[in-house]
């Protein structure tokens, strides 16, 4: 066989955030968070603190093909944790935190978390779920020390102290490309719930497929989109690898996923698209809000 002579690198999602920290550097991504406030800063920034978080995890043992858990709102901290784990060869385990109290307990057993990582918002459900756990799962909260919880997980870790006077650049493995960066689970609504695992080069190839395939609505520079899709659903449709690839600014909506409190974060940030609404049909593409598309006549029944 006659090899070609172009460079030949592996698919991996590390990339896409190198990548939006030096070519789309300034681009923001705003949150709003548990806390009460919006959040903002750049793809270079989020880079340094998902160095940060990558060396914390590999110096506290977690290695490639290890689970690591979310039970968290659409933010910045869960943006993260989608690099950061995937990043150093682990597996990004979303927790869909609408789902029964049996499984979760069930999906965090079978899928053998290490870590997980929870809003403060989810602090009671995981306490009560603490004895159906597995013994050696370690839990940390996304906040600062101000925000932690109080009697609720008195053993968790404070996330913003992990990453306190860490490295916040890394070089990151070279990894092959089909090894699993996520996994999500179903429902269970006929048995248990299964696990389907994402790989990077599958992740990269959707990635690109959406952007060469879809219309791109929104996924551009200037443009800005709001992710009400979770983080924890397939992952939000790949909006955490499309949005820094395109330099599209990022607005998430954190817990507040109400009518007013969307509107009112898309109107103060200008979005021009919000992903996340239903479906007109099974066979359907998923529909978006978009400032771009033309007004229903007001006067049609």
């Amino acid at each position: 066989m006659l090899r070609g002579l172009m460079m030949d690198r592996p698919l991996l999602v590390s990339g896409i955030i190198d990548y939006a920290a030096e070519i789309r550097s300034d681009t923001e991504v705003v949150s709003a968070r548990v806390e009460g406030d919006l959040h903002r800063y750049t793809y270079a920034d989020s880079r340094r603190r998902i160095a940060q978080l990558a060396h914390w995890l590999r110096d506290n043992g977690i290695k490639p093909g290890d689970r690591v858990a979310t039970l968290a709102w659409n933010g910045y901290r869960h943006f993260e944790l989608y690099y950061a784990v995937a990043g150093i060869g682990a597996v990004c385990h979303t927790i869909n935190p609408r789902l029964f109290p049996d499984q979760i307990a069930y999906i965090v057993n079978h899928a053998e978390d290490r870590l997980l990582f929870l809003d403060t918002t989810f602090a009671p459900l995981v306490q009560k779920l603490a004895d159906r756990l597995p013994p050696d799962l370690r839990t940390v909260v996304l906040a600062d020390r101000h925000g932690m919880p109080g009697t609720e997980l008195p053993d968790a870790l404070c996330y913003e102290e992990l990453l306190a006077g860490r490295p916040q650049t890394i070089e990151w493995p070279d990894l092959d490309e089909n090894a699993a960066c996520g996994l999500c689970y179903t429902s269970g609504t006929t048995g248990n719930p299964k696990g389907v695992l994402y790989s990077h080069r599958s992740t990269l190839l959707h990635t690109l497929g959406v952007l060469v395939a879809g219309d791109g609505i929104g996924l551009r520079p200037g443009q800005s989109i709001l992710p009400v899709v979770p983080l924890f659903h397939v992952n939000a449709w790949g909006l955490p690898y499309l949005m820094p690839l395109t330099g599209t600014k990022a607005v998430f909506p954190g817990p507040r996923l109400d009518g007013a409190s969307l509107f009112a974060l898309m109107d103060q940030e200008k979005v021009t698209a919000a992903w996340g609404c239903r479906r007109s049909g099974s066979a359907s593409p998923p529909r978006c809000a978009s400032r771009d598309a033309p007004r229903p006549d007001s006067r049609s029944s």
